[in-house]
């Protein structure tokens, strides 16, 4: 099958197993707006695939994925119109995963924030190399967690221990991620690869009805306890982004960016 996608976000076959890369690796994969259209995209794209049965999602280079990309970010300062879009089309990049019948095996192999964590942690299986780490820090930005951490860590981790991190956007190293929840288990980074496609392929090896109707309702779960929450989770989003501590605390850090 051929996939419509930018160049943003790669799709390899080997047998049934489909490799999604970000791909992106001088930007450290941070997400701009060809990449977070290729995310919304690619999920119905895989799911017509009829000669997929399972799903790799990883990242080109050391970054799984940084997050949003800041010169894009940083547009929507003054683009009302591409800020709301961007939020609609967030939105969808999650909806899209949580119905999404095949199983999904994340190859964590660096950090992957904002964004990236929220996709990361919403696959199946999420394997993390050691030297990875989570970390969601949209409050130490000026903008609500809106497109995953406030609604989905709570359903994998004890809400005490989610706070803190979402409060402040700390990073969350590979073990602990483990230890929290928000990760399957911790792999060497020289044998990440190979250990997704050793799950992936003993996915492939079950009959295909029943996992697929296994992850669907175990995702009617999900989607059901988090409809309230995302859905006020990206309007407080939208809301957040028109702040002054937002608009304050991103131009810095453009500003320091290019400074470097």
């Amino acid at each position: 099958m051929k996939y419509d996608l930018p160049s943003a976000l790669t799709v390899t076959s080997d047998g049934s197993v489909r490799t999604v890369l970000i791909n992106r690796p001088d930007d450290l994969n941070a997400v701009n707006q060809d990449l977070h259209w290729a995310l919304a995209n690619v999920w119905r794209q895989l799911a017509a695939d009829r000669e997929a049965s399972v799903v790799i999602l990883t990242g080109a280079g050391r970054a799984f994925s940084a997050g949003g990309d800041l010169d894009w970010i940083t547009s929507f300062l003054e683009d009302p119109v591409a800020r709301d879009d961007s939020i609609r089309e967030g939105s969808e990049i999650i909806e899209e995963m949580l119905r999404f019948p095949l199983p999904v095996i994340a190859a964590i192999n660096g950090p992957a924030v904002g964004l990236g964590c929220s996709i990361a942690v919403l696959c199946d299986v999420v394997l993390m190399s050691e030297n990875a780490y989570l970390a969601d820090p949209h409050v130490a930005v000026g903008l609500t967690a809106g497109d995953g951490g406030a609604a989905f860590w709570p359903l994998l981790t004890p809400i005490l221990r989610s706070r803190e991190y979402l409060y402040t956007g700390d990073r969350i190293s590979a073990a602990h991620a483990v230890e929290l929840g928000l990760a399957t288990r911790t792999v060497s980074a020289d044998g990440l690869l190979s250990e997704a496609r050793r799950v992936a392929d003993r996915f492939a090896r079950q009959p295909r009805e029943a996992l697929h109707s296994t992850k669907r309702v175990v995702n009617m779960y999900l989607s059901q306890a988090l409809a309230g929450p995302l859905q006020a989770g990206f309007a407080a989003e939208v809301a957040s982004m028109q702040s002054a501590d937002h608009r304050e605390r991103l131009l810095a850090l453009a500003r320091r960016d290019g400074s470097r």
